[in-house]
């Protein structure tokens, strides 16, 4: 790499942390002043630093223009792909990868377990809003404004004796996901099988999917389901990483 260009890079890599001054800059680069200046200058003149009145250097507009197309030009599918790989190889389970669109939850991937036991599910097949753990993680990610007019606007067919009923029910689970960060869907879909969801982010914190793991219970049961959230979830994170999302420092 060419001298200019690594010390380019390590300019924008040092701005990225915060502002710095033209001093700051040059001790890092143990160079001239004069020299990171001609840097910093052919960087301002196509907007990738700007500086303030008090001659601090910050990363400029292009930077962040580029960056939203990088981000936009990610497909969640195939960025997901070798991961759902990974969790579908480590849990032996079947795993889902799920959007939500026109108001419906649809699946967009599908791993099958390594076992003989097949789910109902299908890639492009919609997953029913009020008991499934991708349609609840989907919906609770929606702004609170929309969850009555969702929660009314649901069938509430039956699937097994565990499947919720009502809009009531439906809103109070809904505020239980969002409380805890994941859904699960406890034979209330299918009688013979539990399954854990967890969402999905891109670059600016919005869910853009959800990720589940199903098991039938002859296999595991309801708590040994959830014994693996942890692995759930850090799949999610890695892909939602991949994807631009840096969690708050509260998450």
């Amino acid at each position: 790499m060419s001298q200019s260009l690594q010390r380019a890079l390590t300019l924008l890599v040092e701005l990225g942390e915060e502002p710095k001054s033209l001093d700051q800059l040059a001790t890092r680069l143990g160079v001239h002043k004069s020299t990171v200046l001609r840097l910093l200058q052919t960087m301002e003149a196509d907007r990738f630093v700007t500086h303030d009145s008090e001659h601090r250097y910050r990363l400029g507009t292009r930077l962040f223009e580029l960056a939203n197309r990088s981000l936009e030009g990610r497909d969640v599918r195939t960025v997901a792909r070798p991961h759902l790989a990974a969790l579908n190889a480590d849990t032996g389970q079947t795993v889902h990868l799920a959007t939500y669109e026109s108001g419906e939850a649809v699946y967009i991937d599908k791993l099958d377990a390594t076992h003989s036991v097949r789910m109902y599910s299908r890639i492009g097949r919609p997953a029913a809003l009020h008991c499934t753990a991708v349609g609840k993680v989907l919906v609770a990610a929606l702004p609170r404004t929309q969850w009555p007019a969702i929660a009314a606007g649901i069938e509430y067919r039956p699937y097994t004796d565990r499947t919720i009923r009502t809009p009531e029910q439906y809103l109070a689970e809904l505020e239980l996901v969002a409380a805890q960060g994941f859904a699960e869907d406890h034979e209330e879909h299918e009688s013979f099988i539990n399954c854990v969801a967890v969402p999905i982010h891109d670059g600016t914190g919005a869910t853009v999917a959800a990720l589940s793991v199903s098991v039938p219970d002859m296999l595991l049961d309801h708590d040994q389901v959830l014994g693996l959230l942890p692995q759930v979830r850090g799949t999610a994170e890695a892909i939602s990483t991949e994807l631009g999302w840096s969690p708050s420092p509260d998450q």
